[in-house]
C-alpha cells in the first residue's frame, strides 16, 4: 500500500488526496478500515481542518487514538448546514454503525426533546425516551441549557400544570384532587379544580407548540420588552438575566434537516449532472433520522436527461436495498412503482431535506473534478483542451490563452492588463501590465487597439510564441478593436479571437452578431470567466497602485524638502493628507525627525 507522510503520520495516497479536496463546511466524517468498516464517526464545524488534525505532526493523540489513525484505510463526509445539524447527525450514525472507536471514546449519548404529552390537560416536559403513545416531541435539542430555557420561558408565560394527576372529566367533577402552591403562587391555572376549560387550556398548549417549532420571534420581542423595562427600573440582575435568555433563544434553531420526527420513514433521491456525468446522492431517513448519504456516478449519454439518470439511481437503490414508500426527489423520475409515491416538495421541513441531498451531491461532483485535477493533471489538461476546442469551433486546442482588460477612473489613470493561461492554468510570471500612451480620456476602444498592438507586436519583435486563444473582456466594440490592432501587425487569422460580454456571459466572434452562449455547466464558460476575472483582477490591481502613487505624487511630494519615501511614510501613518494636514508638530516629529516634521507643518500653516 502506497503512503504518503503528513507530519510524523503515514497515510494512504487515497486518503492524503481525499484530505486535500475536504470542504470548508459544517458536517460529519467517517473513517474506514481496510475492511471498509466505519470505525469511528465525529462531528466537525470545519471538516477540512478536523480531520486533517487527526495527520497533524504537532497532534497529541491519545493511545487509543494513535491506534485508530494507523488503521484508517478510507474516509467519507456528509456535509450539513450548522454545526448543531452535524451534531445531531453524529449521534444518528453512532447509534446506526456504533463504531469500534466511538463506544471506546465516547458516551453513545441520547439527545432529550420537549415532549407535548398526550393528556386531557398536556404537559410540556423533557424527555430521553419517545414514547409512541399519542404525544408530541419537538428537537433532540444538543444543547440542554437551550431546551431548559425555552422550558422555562414556556412557564413562566404560559400557566400550565406541572403534576402529574389524571385529569379526566370524572376525576375533576368528583372533587378528587386540589390546587396546590403552583396555584396559589401564579404558576397554574388550577385545570385539576375545573378552574379553566379544556379549550382555553388547548389555545396556550397550541401557542407552545409554535414556539417549540421555531417560531420564537414573538417571545424574543416579549423578553426584549421585560429585559428594557427592567434595566429602566434599575434591576439589572433581572435585566442580565433576561438578556442571557434571548441570547440562547437567537442561537436555537427550531428546525434541524438532520433529525425531524414528524418526517418518519422517507428515502430522499437528488440528482445533479455536467455535459458528461451524472450524480445520484441518496439519503435514508428512518424515524425522521438521517442515518445514511451515498452519491452514486453515472455516465451520461446523447439526449439523456437528468430525469433518466435518476430513474436509474432509484433502480440501483431498489435492487440493493428497500426503498421507503415515500421517496422524495428533486425532479419525477420516469418511472411508476406501485408500492411508492414519488413527491418533489416546495416548502417545509422536506423541502430542507432534499436541498442538503442536493448539496451533497454538488459537493461530490466537485471533488470529482478537483481529484482529477490532482490525481492525473495532464490527462484533466487533455480532456480540458478538447473541449474548450470543440465548445469554441477552434481550428486548434487552446494551450496557450491570453486575455485583455482595460481600467480606467473617469479617463484617469488608465491602464490594462494581459493575463496568460496555458493548459487552462495561470501563469502569473507571464502577466503584463499596460500604462496607457496614446489616448486622452476614457476611450476603451483606443486603448484597446493600443495594447493588444503593443503586446504582439513585443511578442513579434522578440520571437516569442503567439496564442492559439486571445479574449477580449467586452462585446463587439472592444472586440473590433482588437482585431484592427492585429490587421495592423498582419497577423489577424493565425489565432482565434473571442470577445466576452459579463452581463450575460455572451461569447462573440469575429464577423458574427449573433453571440454564442455556452452551457452554464460547461467546463470552457468556467476557463473563460475565471481568465475574464483574473484580468479584470489585475487590471484594477494596476490602477489602484497608479492612484495611489498620483496621489502621493500630488499631495505631498509637492512640498519642498519631503521626497516620495517620505510622503509614503506620512501616509502609511496618518491614512491622508488631510490626516497629515491635522497631525502637530510633535506628532510629525515622531514619524520624520524634527527638520521634516517642521517642513510639513510650514507648508500646511501658511
Amino acid at each position: 500500500m502506497s503512503t504518503s507522510g503528513i507530519g510524523r503520520i503515514f497515510v494512504s495516497v487515497e486518503v492524503a488526496e481525499k484530505i486535500k479536496l475536504l470542504p470548508s463546511d459544517p458536517g460529519v466524517y467517517q473513517f474506514r478500515d481496510s475492511e471498509g468498516k466505519i470505525i469511528y464517526v465525529g462531528k466537525a464545524k470545519n471538516l477540512k481542518n478536523r480531520v486533517s488534525s487527526y495527520f497533524s505532526k504537532s497532534a497529541d493523540h491519545s493511545g487509543k487514538t494513535r491506534v485508530m489513525v494507523r488503521k484508517i484505510r478510507d474516509l467519507s463526509y456528509i456535509v450539513v448546514d450548522t454545526e448543531l445539524d452535524a451534531l445531531l447527525l453524529e449521534n444518528n450514525l453512532i447509534k446506526k454503525y456504533r463504531p469500534r472507536y466511538n463506544i471506546l471514546l465516547k458516551d453513545d449519548k441520547t439527545y432529550p426533546w420537549i415532549c407535548v404529552k398526550n393528556e386531557r390537560f398536556p404537559r410540556v416536559i423533557a424527555t430521553r425516551k419517545k414514547i409512541d403513545d399519542g404525544s408530541r416531541y419537538f428537537g433532540p435539542y444538543a444543547s440542554v441549557k437551550v431546551m431548559n430555557t425555552l422550558l422555562t420561558l414556556i412557564h413562566r408565560l404560559y400557566k400550565i400544570r406541572t403534576c402529574n394527576y389524571v385529569l379526566s372529566e370524572e376525576n375533576i367533577k368528583a372533587g378528587k384532587f386540589r390546587v396546590c402552591l403552583e396555584y396559589h403562587i401564579g404558576n397554574c391555572r388550577g385545570p385539576c379544580e375545573g378552574k379553566i376549560s379544556v379549550e382555553e387550556y388547548m389555545a396556550q398548549i397550541e401557542e407552545i407548540v409554535g414556539i417549540v417549532k421555531g417560531d420564537i420571534s414573538s417571545v424574543i420581542g416579549h423578553l426584549e420588552t421585560r429585559m428594557h423595562k427592567a434595566a429602566e427600573e434599575l434591576e439589572f440582575e433581572l435585566a442580565q438575566e433576561l438578556k442571557e435568555k434571548i441570547d440562547s433563544l437567537k442561537d436555537y434553531r427550531g428546525r434541524s434537516a438532520v433529525v425531524n420526527p414528524s418526517i418518519g420513514n422517507v428515502d430522499v433521491l437528488t440528482v445533479i449532472s455536467d455535459l458528461h456525468t451524472g450524480f445520484v446522492n441518496y439519503m435514508k431517513v428512518v424515524d425522521g433520522a438521517v442515518i445514511q448519504s451515498h452519491t452514486m456516478t453515472f455516465k451520461k449519454g446523447l439526449e439523456v436527461t437528468d430525469a433518466d439518470i435518476l430513474t436509474q439511481g432509484v433502480a440501483e437503490i431498489k435492487s440493493t436495498q428497500h426503498l421507503a414508500k415515500e421517496v422524495l426527489v428533486s425532479i419525477e423520475p420516469l418511472v411508476d412503482l406501485p408500492d411508492h409515491r414519488f413527491a418533489v416538495p416546495q416548502r417545509g421541513d422536506k423541502k430542507l431535506l432534499l436541498d442538503l441531498s442536493l448539496r451533497n451531491a454538488k459537493y461530490y461532483m466537485l471533488d470529482r473534478d478537483r481529484r482529477s485535477r490532482l490525481t492525473d493533471p495532464s490527462k484533466y489538461a487533455d480532456r480540458l483542451m478538447d473541449r474548450m476546442k470543440k465548445d469554441l469551433s477552434l481550428k486548434e486546442e487552446p494551450r496557450h490563452i491570453e486575455c485583455f482588460d482595460n481600467s480606467n477612473l473617469h479617463g484617469t489613470n488608465a491602464v490594462a492588463a494581459c493575463v496568460v493561461f496555458r493548459n487552462g492554468k495561470p501563469q502569473k510570471k507571464e502577466y503584463r501590465h499596460f500604462n496607457i500612451r496614446t489616448v486622452d480620456g476614457p476611450d476603451d476602444y483606443a486603448s484597446m487597439r493600443e495594447v493588444v498592438y503593443r503586446r504582439y507586436k513585443r511578442l513579434l519583435d522578440e520571437g516569442e510564441s503567439l496564442p492559439q486563444l486571445i479574449v477580449i473582456d467586452g462585446g463587439k466594440g472592444q472586440l473590433s478593436a482588437a482585431l484592427e490592432s492585429l490587421d495592423k501587425l498582419g497577423i489577424r487569422g493565425k489565432m482565434a479571437v473571442i470577445g466576452i460580454a459579463k452581463r450575460l456571459e455572451e461569447i462573440y466572434f469575429p464577423g458574427d452578431s449573433t453571440p454564442l452562449y455556452i452551457d452554464k455547466r460547461s467546463e470552457t464558460l468556467k476557463v473563460l470567466q475565471q481568465i475574464r476575472d483574473e484580468a479584470h483582477r489585475f487590471s484594477i490591481t494596476h490602477h489602484r497602485k497608479k492612484r495611489s502613487n498620483a496621489a502621493v505624487k500630488t499631495e505631498l511630494t509637492s512640498i519642498p524638502g519631503i521626497g516620495k519615501a517620505t510622503a509614503q511614510k506620512l501616509l502609511h501613518t496618518f491614512r491622508s493628507a488631510a490626516g497629515v494636514k491635522r497631525a502637530d508638530l510633535e506628532t510629525l516629529t515622531e514619524v520624520i525627525g524634527e527638520s521634516k516634521a517642521r517642513m510639513v507643518r510650514t507648508w500646511f500653516d501658511a
